[in-house]
């Protein structure tokens, strides 16, 4: 599904060159569960951004279900994040004046789909998980749990194949953590490719494979 090779991502600071990522190679099949672990600054977010299409490589090819990135337009990689990447992160980024099914509805409504369609698939992904009577509630009347199955909702209301989620319980208390987690492994189980940024290694021993990364190259794999 992915592959990277002798991918670099190189920043001006100043006057200096930063690596955040160096010469990295990875591939990652339809349907794998991959945990990136690392300390601060080793480049693990970088990595997913890149596969998320939010960033890009300074050198190296990136090819995405058979397609090689680099050689997109800005349009098509728009339209890849929209239809084929979910993204679930740390802070949530919901909408506070919308409420959760509104915050659910809103990749749609990016993707130019109808509203009845959107209502429906909202209530459906919110239903998914566990939240369908808490649809009308805004983000602040929601606990930090509720509002991260939230942006899962949001994350996979348009059936993306790859969901990214970085530090997706670095916000939770244990017991939110582990309902998130589930979560997320059960849609993985139903056959979504799952990669996981965290820098809590009990979270990522549960994944199926791993990879350690370190000042911007992964110095471990397993």
């Amino acid at each position: 599904m992915i592959e990277l090779r002798d991918v670099w991502r190189t920043y001006q600071v100043g006057s200096s060159l930063v690596h955040a990522l160096r010469g990295l190679d990875l591939a990652i099949a339809s349907g794998d569960y991959l945990a990136i672990a690392g300390p601060s600054g080793s480049g693990k977010s970088t990595l997913l951004n890149v596969i998320g299409c939010l960033d890009r490589p300074t050198a190296g090819h990136y090819t995405f279900r058979g397609r090689a990135v680099e050689e997109m337009s800005e349009t098509e990689r728009t339209a890849m994040r929209q239809q084929d990447i979910g993204f679930v992160f740390q802070f949530f980024h919901l909408l506070a004046r919308l409420t959760a099914q509104a915050n659910v509805e809103l990749p749609m409504l990016f993707a130019g789909v109808a509203r009845a369609e959107r209502r429906r698939r909202a209530a459906e992904a919110l239903q998914a998980v566990g939240l369908a009577a808490r649809a009308h509630h805004r983000p602040d009347q929601l606990s930090g749990g509720e509002r991260q199955r939230v942006a899962i909702a949001r994350a996979v209301v348009m059936k993306p194949a790859l969901v990214l989620a970085d530090e997706p319980t670095g916000n939770l208390d244990r017991s939110s953590a582990l309902e998130v987690m589930n979560l997320l492994e059960a849609m993985n189980a139903a056959g979504q490719t799952l990669v996981l940024v965290t820098h809590d290694p009990q979270l990522a021993a549960r994944a199926r494979r791993r990879v350690r990364m370190d000042d911007g190259a992964i110095v471990e794999r397993s």
